[in-house]
């Protein structure tokens, strides 16, 4: 279903903002270490949700020309 890959893509985009906003924190705390790990992680789900969004969309493509 080409709906739930957009849900899926939005909630692995929502962990990539947590993980900014943790990131923020660490950093705004002084632990550098602890945020270069959360920018990291951040990094690692945004590309993660890009390429299900990208795969949402040709779903949702398909699903259209089929109809």
């Amino acid at each position: 279903m080409p709906s739930d890959s957009h849900h899926r893509a939005a909630e692995i985009h929502e962990l990539a903002a947590h993980a900014h906003r943790a990131s923020a924190v660490s950093h705004g705390k002084g632990d550098h270490q602890t945020g270069r790990e959360h920018s990291r992680q951040a990094m690692e789900y945004a590309n993660r949700a890009f390429l299900i969004s990208q795969e949402a969309d040709r779903k949702s493509e398909e699903s259209a020309t089929k109809s």
